[in-house]
């Protein structure tokens, strides 16, 4: 039979039946869904009407995601599939599409995070530590300091002009305390926005704000068994 994406197969609104008046063409064909896998890449390329080529990715384990925040985009790898509001098949089967909601390795962004600010993220400080160092003075405390047991010392000495550069980084700016919970697991939630079995990539970007709470929100409901 095939895969037709012709609509003379179909009825009309009012439930009439189309008489077909020709048969299939070679433009009207579809394809196999591509149903990229998490693992290994392996892409396949196939040729499409025009001479133009399709990249069919059938498993891949690393895309770019980007850091809308603080506009930053990083090669990094992809290490679970979590979430997917059309079919929890396709989390069981940790199959990568377009809109599905998975959890990339923080390793890179927090790298860039450190050499652009000068400061630790997603760094527990621990209770021993915090006990034993003294109070610093409020003058000296910068604006990314926080008393939340965040540690937020600076990563490793740097010359006086990018200290200074760090510093000026640093005024006005602040981390969601949800983003950085995640950095301290290492792990980072973030949407797939390519299509992996058009274009052979598993590119996307990492939730925030509203967008992140309503997929924690679906999630924790599909755990509890309510949608």
């Amino acid at each position: 039979m095939g895969i037709s994406r012709d609509s003379t197969h179909k009825r009309r609104a009012t439930g009439g039946k189309l008489i077909a008046i020709r048969k299939k063409r070679k433009y009207e064909l579809g394809r196999q869904a591509a149903m990229t896998k998490l693992g290994e890449r392996r892409v396949h390329h196939v040729r499409v009407r025009g001479g133009h080529i399709k990249r069919r990715a059938l498993r891949l384990d690393q895309g770019n995601f980007s850091w809308g925040a603080e506009v930053c985009t990083r090669k990094t790898r992809i290490l679970d599939v979590v979430y997917n509001a059309s079919n929890n098949e396709l989390v069981r089967t940790k199959t990568l599409v377009k809109g599905a909601i998975v959890v990339i390795d923080a390793t890179p962004f927090r790298q860039w995070f450190e050499k652009y600010y000068g400061l630790a993220l997603g760094k527990k400080k621990s209770t021993k530590a915090a006990a034993a160092t003294p109070a610093a003075p409020a003058a000296a405390a910068t604006p990314a300091a926080a008393a939340d047991g965040v540690d937020r010392t600076e990563v490793k000495k740097v010359s006086k002009s990018v200290h200074a550069k760090h510093l000026e980084r640093r005024k006005n700016h602040s981390v969601d305390p949800i983003i950085e919970e995640q950095f301290a697991t290492g792990r980072v939630l973030a949407r797939i926005s390519s299509r992996p079995g058009q274009s052979g990539r598993c590119d996307g970007y990492v939730l925030e704000g509203d967008e992140l709470a309503f997929y924690q929100r679906k999630m924790k409901g599909r755990k509890s068994g309510k949608q």
